[in-house]
């Protein structure tokens, strides 16, 4: 066998990796779903990052109690180029949170599992075709 096909190795592990990436997002989001409290929040800043490429995204930051009297104060973990009007600073929000950990959440209508499911599905894309044309390489030689 010669050694061209370890060139496939490279779609297969980007595969891979995607799908786990977007695996976890969706586990994450559902078990927020499943065992998380809401709360109502309050958007208090964006964090405004910068990336290489020049552009600019928007993480809101949301402020809110939780049941046992803790105040948390935490970015969201997904970032837009710019803000709509439901997400301006001071806003009041839905958060729901992971009553064990804070840090865990979700500011409705702003933290969708979008992002999670097109990297699942491009990840399932990619590491089965890839598999899929080794398995096809390998019969035929």
């Amino acid at each position: 066998m010669q050694r061209e096909w370890l060139f496939s190795l490279i779609p297969l592990t980007i595969g891979a990796v995607f799908l786990a990436f977007g695996l976890y997002g969706l586990r994450r989001a559902a078990a927020l779903r499943r065992t998380g409290v809401t709360a109502k929040g309050r958007i208090v800043r964006h964090d405004v990052r910068r990336h290489d490429e020049g552009a600019t995204f928007h993480y809101p930051v949301a402020a809110w109690t939780t049941r046992d009297g803790r105040e948390c104060e935490h970015s969201s973990r997904f970032g837009r180029g710019s803000i709509a009007g439901n997400f301006a600073v001071g806003t009041f929000v839905v958060v729901r949170y992971d009553p064990q950990d804070p840090r865990r959440f979700a500011i409705q209508g702003w933290d969708v599992t979008t992002v999670d499911l097109v990297f699942t599905i491009v990840g399932s894309l990619l590491a089965a075709g890839t598999l899929v044309v080794i398995l096809v390489r390998l019969l035929t030689l």
